[in-house]
């Protein structure tokens, strides 16, 4: 049993990419409040890695008003009331659009919940190997992104410097290290 109870809910705001919306809620004690929850589609997060280098993606992020290094990463719009592409689909149709790039190799490295607190957002975390390029596809929304091959020591450095910021990135990252660690182990 939930620990919170949905006692009815109504959608305050749609667009193709979420909806947000405002749930009356019971809590255990038997009190009662609001929840505002940003509802988006599944997304996947691919590293992908050619030998020592991996490719990664800079981009204007308009609500933080920065440009910011990321991993490819994306969800498929439209897709807010179910139809959603398998993840693993979604993540060779995202390194295609952001970067032109083809893995022959894909390994899951986890799942991530993008802001659990507030948002119902989960994600799926890949590894893509046996890379080939190509043209990137990308969508009018992304006209201002660029991608780059980066080594692991460019990406920490990055990361220490405060240039990659972006939490799934950072947390994709730490699931790689993880997979890394355990099967070299």
């Amino acid at each position: 049993m939930d620990p919170i109870e949905r006692l009815s809910s109504r959608e305050v705001y749609r667009n193709n990419w979420m909806t947000v919306r405002e749930d009356d809620i019971r809590r255990p004690d038997g009190t009662t409040g609001i929840y505002g929850v940003v509802d988006k589609p599944t997304y996947a997060l691919v590293i992908a890695r050619d030998g020592d280098r991996y490719r990664m993606v800079e981009q204007f992020r308009y609500p933080i008003g920065l440009r910011r290094w990321e991993f490819v990463q994306g969800t498929a719009p439209g897709t807010l009331d179910g139809d959603e592409p398998a993840p693993a689909d979604l993540a060779a149709q995202e390194l295609r659009e952001e970067t032109g790039l083809r893995a022959e190799t894909w390994q899951v490295l986890g799942q991530l919940d993008v802001a659990p607190g507030m948002c119902s957002q989960r994600g799926w975390a890949y590894l893509a190997t046996g890379i080939t390029e190509g043209e990137h596809e990308r969508e009018h929304e992304e006209q201002d992104m660029h991608s780059e091959w980066f080594t692991a020591m460019q990406i920490e450095a990055m990361i220490g410097a405060g240039e990659i910021t972006d939490a799934q990135s950072l947390a994709a990252w730490t699931l790689l290290l993880l997979h890394q660690k355990n099967f070299h182990a």
